[in-house]
């Protein structure tokens, strides 16, 4: 038996949408393999993921990932202390995929297993490549999610806002698709715009300026919708893509600005003021160079993780599982992935455009 203080190995199993993701990592905050193969080609033809098809290859390549893990970083699975995977929120396919294959190593193996929020996978991200410390405010933006979040503990949470309709990831792919690009479409936004001008056409900012701390993107997706039928995509696609990328992140720096001012107010004056940016939509060069800007302005600590671990990736949930066991122990086997499970379970009686609750739960 290791004693207490000796490292530890921690293994990562993400499963929540479209990437199977498998990471090794060890207490000291090394990341020995992190690996992920993802299913762009499986979906690229619809647009976007079909969970059925994203489950299905979840099964095909989970034990795949796992034996590319353990080679990567020279380990055996039997040198694995500690097991965690996403059990939520998601695609529920992907999620009971991920959730079974863990505990069924766990059991196997004798060794713990914690179910991991995917949300603070990414909350506690620049704890794992940075070691910052507690508290600091995030800027949650991804395919399913756009919050602001202030980040207290491990385990502890507090939503200042977060998107009113569709999420920024959701919103950067259908802006790809009436562009005719391909999926993901974040990506394909980016490198159009970074030939075109930001300039050349007018649209919304959404929510901009307002006292509700809250996103919204539909009306600018639909003003765009608009602007694309009437205009020569062949001609004006770099164009299109910038202008469109840039009223995306004007909405995106201000209600930051207006998070941080309401984080300010939640904190003890003494403490420092610092802004984490995670997700996939993180990786969006334009976004973090505004918020490097802003932050600037606004005379605060930013921290965005490395590229790799700004998508979904098994690094990020072993970290985030090894703090959850730390603080509060493994969970139970019986534990049923949940495609519903905010962080901050309370949020929702704040704010009343979310106050309906479905049979899933309570909306992330």
């Amino acid at each position: 038996m290791k004693k207490i203080h000796e490292k530890k190995y921690i293994l990562g199993i993400e499963t929540s949408c479209d990437d199977t993701a498998i990471a090794i990592v060890d207490s000291e905050r090394k990341i020995l393999s992190n690996i992920v193969i993802n299913q762009n080609n499986y979906h690229k033809e619809y647009g976007g993921i079909v969970p059925e098809i994203a489950a299905r290859a979840h099964l095909t390549f989970i034990q795949t990932a796992l034996e590319k893990s353990l080679k990567k970083s020279k380990k055996s699975i039997n040198d694995i202390d500690l097991i965690c995977a996403t059990a939520g929120p998601g695609l529920i396919g992907g999620l009971i995929i991920g959730t079974t294959f863990a505990k069924t190593l766990s059991w196997s193996l004798k060794k713990p297993y914690v179910a991991v929020n995917h949300l603070e996978g990414h909350a506690l991200t620049a704890r794992l490549d940075s070691n910052i410390p507690y508290p600091y405010l995030l800027l949650l933006v991804s395919g399913g999610h756009t919050q602001l979040i202030v980040v207290k503990k491990c385990g502890v949470y507090e939503r200042i806002s977060t998107t009113l309709d569709d999420a920024v990831g959701e919103t950067f792919d259908k802006g790809a698709k009436m562009l005719e690009l391909s999926f993901p479409g974040g990506p394909e936004i980016e490198n159009c715009g970074k030939k075109g001008n930001e300039q050349a056409f007018k649209l919304p900012r959404p929510m901009i300026k307002s006292s509700n701390p809250n996103f919204s993107f539909s009306g600018l997706k639909t003003a765009f919708s608009k602007l694309v039928s009437k205009t020569d995509i062949k001609n004006n696609k770099n164009d299109l893509a910038a202008s469109f990328e840039k009223a995306i992140t004007d909405c995106i720096i201000d209600r930051t600005r207006l998070g941080i001012k309401l984080f300010r107010k939640m904190s003890l004056k003494s403490e420092k003021t610092r802004l984490v940016v995670a997700g996939g939509v993180a990786s969006n060069s334009k976004i973090r160079q505004e918020l490097k800007e802003l932050t600037t302005n606004e005379n605060i600590d930013f921290y965005a993780p490395p590229l790799n671990l700004c998508t979904d990736n098994g690094a990020m949930i072993a970290w985030a599982g090894f703090e959850r066991f730390k603080k509060y122990g493994p969970s139970n086997l019986n534990f049923k992935p949940k495609p519903r499970w905010p962080l901050d379970p309370e949020a929702f009686k704040n704010n009343p455009t979310m106050k309906r609750i479905g049979k899933k739960g309570i909306k992330a």
